[in-house]
């Protein structure tokens, strides 16, 4: 499966490198011409990353799920996968507690037994 940004660099290409019309590109690769002219429009909301950061700073052992649920009771009417990505452009995460602890070193052989019992 092609992104929608592969098929654009696609249709880039037979545009500039084998002299082909746009419509004629697109009709080629199999994707619809309005991909082409597409712009995504994404609003950044440096308030909203500031107090994300803020209280992933406070509640180290939040996820981005619980802190969607502070986020809304505050007022941020913002969608939980915008907040995903924002989560993660900002290297946000939950920290890792240390795993169980293990023997270091070789161990004595079984003692073998002179007699019965």
């Amino acid at each position: 499966m092609v992104t929608p940004a592969g098929k654009r660099q696609a249709v880039a290409h037979l545009v500039a490198g084998h002299g082909m019309s746009e419509r004629r590109a697109c009709r080629v690769i199999g994707c619809c011409r309005m991909t082409m002219r597409y712009e995504a429009v994404r609003q950044d909301d440096p308030v909203l990353r500031e107090r994300l950061k803020e209280l992933a700073r406070v509640r180290r052992r939040f996820g981005y799920r619980r802190l969607h649920v502070f986020l809304r009771r505050e007022g941020h009417e913002v969608n939980h996968k915008r907040l995903f990505r924002i989560y993660r452009e900002e290297r946000l995460h939950v920290r890792r507690r240390g795993g169980r602890k293990r023997a270091i070193g070789t161990r004595a052989p079984m003692v073998l037994p002179l007699m019965p019992n």
